[in-house]
């Protein structure tokens, strides 16, 4: 088999060296295109995902740094919400604390002409319990009545008062009052799903 090795041989020494160039010069192209482009491309692909994980790797030590306070911030939000709860009765609650409303009101001096519980009203956690309540008696025991209601440890809010048959003798004024009482209860987690259905 022939390469043509021996016209070669008998070419010209520059002609030679202008070959062996040329062969040279194929080699280090086919090394650069096929070898050292797509490692070089490799390597700088790896260098942004390394600086990407470098950023990434600071960012975490930050919210490492602040995780205790976060932590703290946590645990006090959590107080916080149980605090919250426990001022939402759950279902069994309500009974009792419509009759300490009551109690309160008959501690204050007042006669209860009505006090008629309405359907509770779901919201997204919790369901407003309105009561319709309609009292009378002297209107310092309204007031000690309604200030009572505001001391209890669950929420009370007492909204659409109006005062009737409003009679005065001597130091006393004696009336009627008519308003909403509501108190809120927590939902629990299945009556929640419920809802939402």
């Amino acid at each position: 088999m022939d390469l043509g090795i021996d016209k070669i041989a008998k070419l010209p020494n520059k002609q030679k060296i202008a070959l062996l160039i040329l062969l040279l010069l194929a080699e280090v192209a086919a090394l650069f295109f096929l070898l050292i482009q797509p490692k070089y491309k490799e390597l700088k692909g790896l260098g942004e995902q390394l600086a990407s994980l470098q950023q990434q790797v600071q960012q975490n030590r930050i919210l490492a740094a602040r995780l205790p306070i976060l932590q703290k911030e946590y645990d006090q939000l959590t107080r916080q919400l149980d605090a919250a709860l426990t001022e939402l009765p759950n279902q069994k609650e309500i009974p009792k604390l419509l009759t300490s409303v009551t109690d309160e009101g008959k501690k204050a001096g007042l006669d209860f002409l009505v006090f008629r519980p309405q359907a509770e009203q779901p919201k997204d956690f919790y369901a407003a319990v309105p009561v319709d309540i309609t009292v009378s008696g002297k209107f310092s025991s309204v007031g000690n009545f309604f200030a009572a209601v505001g001391n209890l440890p669950r929420i009370m809010n007492i909204s659409n008062v109006n005062f009737s048959d409003i009679k005065s003798s001597g130091n006393e004024t004696t009336l009627k009052v008519t308003c909403l009482a509501t108190t809120f209860r927590f939902l629990e987690k299945e009556e929640q799903k419920n809802e939402t259905k």
